[in-house]
C-alpha cells in the first residue's frame, strides 16, 4: 500500500481543515517545499497536494507552489483543486507531474472524465468527497444527491484507474477511517481505492493495508504527531 502524505493549500502555505471546514484552517508548517523533503527524508515516495484555493475559486492558484515541489525533490506528485479543464491537465502533465486529480467537475460533467481519460490515461485519477455518503463539491461547499458508490462506478466503467475516497466527516478528526464505505469501494470496483479522511495512527494504516486497498493519505495525524510517517511507509513495504 502507498502512504501519500497530505499538503493542502491556501496561500502558498501548508494548512488543515475540520471537516471540510475552510474556517477553520490553521497553518500547519511554515514552507510547503521544506514538508515535502521532510517527507522525503522520511521515505515516503508520493505527496498529495490539495490546491484549496484552487477548489473554491474553479481554476489553479498555488500551481507554482505545485511545480517548486516537484522541480525540487524526486516525489511523485498527485495534485487536485480547480482542475477543470484539459488545459490544466496538460499544464501539470507537461510539468512532470505524475497525477491529477479531478473533483467537482467529475460529479458535473462526467463526459469531461471520458474525455480526459481518452487523452490523458493513467495521470487521471477522480476525487470524490462524501458527507452522509452524499458526494460534496466546490472544495466541499455543496452537498448533490449523488451517492459515492454509484459515481465511483461510473467513472470506474470509463477506464479511471485511481479514485481517491473522502469521508468529509472524518477529515481532519483523527477518529479514524471509513473502512465499510472503503471496502465497499474497493470489493466493488476494478480501480485503485485510495483513503483519506481520519486516519489517526499506525493502527489505521496497518487495517487499510490489510483491506487490500491501494493507497492511504495521511495529513492532520503526520502533523499532529499521531503517526510516524517513517513506521507508516516501513510497514507497507
Amino acid at each position: 500500500m502507498i502512504i501519500l502524505p497530505a499538503i493542502d493549500l491556501i496561500d502558498g502555505k501548508p494548512v488543515r481543515l475540520y471537516k471540510g471546514d475552510f474556517s477553520t484552517a490553521q497553518q500547519v508548517a511554515k514552507n510547503a517545499l521544506e514538508t515535502a523533503k521532510n517527507f522525503e527524508s522520511a521515505g515516503a515516495e508520493w505527496v498529495h497536494i490539495v490546491d484549496l484555493d484552487g477548489a473554491l475559486k474553479k481554476e489553479r492558484v498555488n500551481s507554482d507552489t505545485v511545480l517548486e515541489i516537484a522541480e525540487n525533490t524526486n516525489l511523485k506528485i498527485e495534485v487536485g483543486g480547480g482542475i477543470r479543464t484539459m488545459e490544466d491537465i496538460e499544464f501539470y502533465a507537461s510539468k512532470g507531474i505524475s497525477r491529477v486529480i479531478l473533483g467537482s467537475v467529475a460529479q458535473q460533467n462526467p463526459m469531461f472524465v471520458k474525455e480526459a481519460v481518452k487523452e490523458f490515461g493513467s495521470i487521471i485519477a477522480v476525487g470524490i468527497d462524501a458527507k452522509d455518503g452524499f458526494v460534496a463539491t466546490e472544495g466541499w461547499t455543496e452537498k448533490s444527491t449523488t451517492n459515492y458508490l454509484d459515481l465511483a462506478r461510473y467513472v470506474d466503467n470509463m477506464g479511471v484507474e485511481n479514485i481517491i475516497y473522502t469521508d468529509i466527516s472524518r477529515d481532519g478528526m483523527l477518529s479514524g477511517p471509513n473502512l465499510e464505505q472503503l471496502s465497499r469501494l474497493n470489493y466493488d470496483l476494478n480501480c485503485n481505492i485510495t483513503a483519506s479522511g481520519g486516519v489517526t495512527n499506525l493502527g489505521d494504516i496497518i487495517t487499510l493495508r490489510d483491506a487490500g486497498l491501494y493507497g492511504v493519505i495521511c495529513g492532520r495525524s503526520i502533523y499532529h504527531g499521531t503517526l510516524n510517517l517513517k513506521e507508516a511507509v516501513d510497514v507497507c513495504k
